[in-house]
């Protein structure tokens, strides 16, 4: 691990993790992207189309894309939001909650591998540490900031 910056081994395991995900999803036709959009929307209630690029933590136009790519395979439905007139609700049809359930199962088995193999006090850090990283981003405390925490 010398050497190496903390940016680096985030963007290289999340590469490793992302990769591992496509081969997976890619065996039946689908990507990583299509399956966290899966998984982030409410299969009961549906959810705004408004409130999951912020809560998927992506670009609207980015999520338009797969959106549309998802409701053309049959995945999923847009109904108008009976609560906003204006808004639209992304809902799951049967095909999508099939293939969000074996999303479901992806993740849940990568999770107890890494489980087995990490105790449970270092994946504590583990997540300490990434909520750390993101608070600082988050409050822009890294760059040309006010509270500038570098200087």
């Amino acid at each position: 691990m010398k050497d190496k910056t903390i940016d680096y081994v985030l963007r290289t395991t999340w590469l490793a993790v992302n990769k591992m995900y496509n081969e997976e999803a890619a065996k039946f036709d689908s990507t990583m992207a299509t399956g966290f959009t899966l998984l982030s929307i409410d299969p009961e209630k549906g959810t705004p189309s408004t409130s999951l690029g912020p809560k998927m933590g992506m670009e609207a136009t980015s999520l338009s894309r797969i959106l549309k790519t998802m409701e053309t395979r049959g995945l999923i439905e847009r109904k108008p939001n009976p609560e906003d007139g204006r808004g639209v609700l992304i809902h799951l049809t049967d095909f999508g909650r099939e293939k969000r359930a074996y999303s479901r199962e992806k993740v849940l088995t990568f999770n107890d591998a890494i489980k087995k193999h990490i105790p449970l006090e270092k994946l504590q850090s583990f997540y300490e540490v990434a909520e750390v990283i993101n608070e600082l981003i988050s409050n822009k405390k890294i760059y040309n900031q006010k509270d500038n925490i570098l200087k």
